[in-house]
């Protein structure tokens, strides 16, 4: 076979968590050379990489996660990852607590406003100071509530359940992960390039993969292609765009971002909650919420709500953010904790999650009744984070070997779902 033959250029599509990682681990792969193969990522947004879901999520790793089969890969990845690369430094990992909280959510006096009177600085009225220390312990006891979580009510608290042992559970910064996964990768020689894809050309004699092409996010100049042996559609909400026949649907999510008073211990700890708040001024009866919390390093909370079912932009840069729903996320997160209320909100944000439409999921491997050498690896919905690391290595594997060998992942091939 000539040297000729043996050349390979992958093409990435989707520069967010599944695509960064999946070039990293290309570029780890003892059969990669810089001499015969070249990686590039291909991202649409003209802001870089992790701009979508990747950089927009909560960043819960779960040895409980779905589907089992990939979480047993990405799992023990994330630890190894973590301490090559110094992790808890370079993306914020570090394990965490996690659990499912239920109880009473109380008003959040100041609404939609501050609360803080004019030419005035917020200050605490301290209305837990004379809270019974004694009734708080118990109330602890009662619910299962853990000791060192102090950021939420224990008043409030009807019952916590843990959702796994210590060690079951970690977390990272999502964008930082995804950025990370990049930068290491273009060590590694992998090229990332602004560009959003307008087609995967097939030659139709050989029945594979023969190029990409792309339009320029920044000068709008259109048919510009990179040549392909592999291309990976990693292209998360986006990828039936350009592979019509793929069963996913998108899911629109917000988030904010929280950034408690200086000196307010977080403890390291992620929520899924239930909170029935009470009837309100406006004559709406209680409801019952669902946000999920999530205590970040640095001391910042990431909470994010419900998903709907708002139309995919064209691009990511398009995704638009309704204030509203971030603004009732806050109340609603709020009105379980002191030091949630107290915060400062540094993002409102909103990203698309891919949902396979017709169960199961994600999809990850070659879609050979379309093309050789087409990979799909998409369809992730929320465990993106948790499972990159062992999707990447999956696709990895199947491109420079030529097989996937790291688990048994049949029923995620893309013969099940187109």
């Amino acid at each position: 076979m000539s040297s000729q033959q043996n050349e390979q250029n992958i093409v990435i599509i989707g520069g967010g968590i599944i695509g960064c990682t999946t070039a990293y681990y290309l570029a780890s792969h003892p059969k990669f050379s810089r001499s015969t193969t070249k990686v590039t990522v291909l991202e649409a947004s003209a802001h870089g990489a992790a701009q979508g879901a990747s950089g927009k999520a909560g960043g819960l790793v779960a040895k409980w996660a779905y589907p089992r089969e990939l979480v047993d890969v990405s799992f023990p990845e994330h630890v190894r990852l973590a301490k090559e690369h110094d992790g808890a430094a370079r993306w914020g990992w570090r394990f965490v607590g996690c659990g499912s909280w239920e109880g009473r959510g109380e008003p959040v006096a100041d609404g939609t406003g501050t609360g803080v009177g004019a030419g005035g600085e917020r200050k605490s009225l301290e209305k837990t100071v004379g809270l019974d220390a004694e009734s708080v312990k118990k109330q602890r006891a009662a619910t299962g509530l853990p000791d060192d979580l102090t950021w939420v009510r224990a008043e409030l608290t009807e019952g916590y359940s843990p959702m796994a042992a210590a060690g079951a559970q970690a977390q990272v910064h999502p964008y930082l992960f995804t950025t990370s996964m990049l930068e290491l990768a273009r060590e590694r020689g992998v090229e990332f390039v602004a560009g959003r894809v307008t087609a995967i050309d097939v030659d139709k004699y050989e029945g594979r993969v023969r190029s990409v092409t792309y339009t320029d996010p920044s000068s709008g100049r259109e048919g510009l292609t990179l040549p392909a042996t592999h291309a990976v559609l990693a292209a998360g909400a986006w990828s039936p765009r350009l592979l019509p026949s793929l069963p996913i649907s998108a899911t629109r999510a917000h988030s904010i971002t929280i950034q408690p008073r200086p000196g307010t211990p977080i403890a390291p700890y992620v929520l899924f909650t239930e909170i029935v708040l009470p009837s309100g001024a406006d004559g709406r009866g209680a409801q019952r919420v669902s946000p999920e919390i999530y205590a970040r390093p640095t001391n910042e909370v990431y909470c994010c709500g419900p998903g709907d079912d708002s139309p995919l932009p064209d691009t990511v840069d398009e995704v638009q953010v309704d204030q509203t729903a971030c603004e009732s996320i806050r109340e609603h997160v709020a009105s379980i904790s002191q030091e949630l209320m107290e915060g400062t909100v540094d993002r409102r944000q909103a990203c698309f999650l891919p949902v396979v439409s017709v169960g199961g999921g994600p999809i990850i491997g070659e879609a050979t009744s379309i093309a050789k050498g087409l990979i799909i690896a998409t369809g992730h919905t929320c465990w993106g984070i948790c499972n990159a690391p062992g999707t990447a290595r999956a696709i990895s594997e199947l491109v420079m070997d030529g097989k996937i060998t790291c688990g048994k992942l049949q029923k995620l091939l893309p013969s099940r779902f187109i």
